[in-house]
C-alpha cells in the first residue's frame, strides 16, 4: 500500500525554524503502510518520499543522537 490513496496528515519538527528549509513527515501512515511519507515543505505539491518505518525510526535515533553531526 502506497500514500497514493490514503488522505496524508503532514507534521514538521518542532526544532524547525522559520527559514523555510524544513521537511514534513506524515508518522500515522506507518501503522497503515509500514512506510513514513516525507516531502519538502518548500513544494508541498512535489514529489513525495516514502521510507521503510524502522529505517525511519534509525534515521530520527542516530540525529537525536547526534550521529550525523552538529548542524
Amino acid at each position: 500500500m502506497t500514500t497514493d490513496s490514503l488522505p496524508l496528515t503532514w507534521f514538521k519538527s518542532s526544532y524547525s525554524g522559520s527559514g523555510g528549509s524544513c521537511v514534513e513527515w506524515a508518522p500515522a501512515q506507518a501503522a497503515a503502510t509500514g512506510t513514513v511519507p516525507v516531502r519538502d515543505s518548500k513544494d508541498p505539491s512535489g514529489p513525495i518520499l516514502e521510507f521503510p518505518a524502522a529505517a525511519f525510526s534509525s534515521f530520527v535515533t542516530g540525529v537525536k543522537d547526534g550521529e550525523f553531526g552538529a548542524v
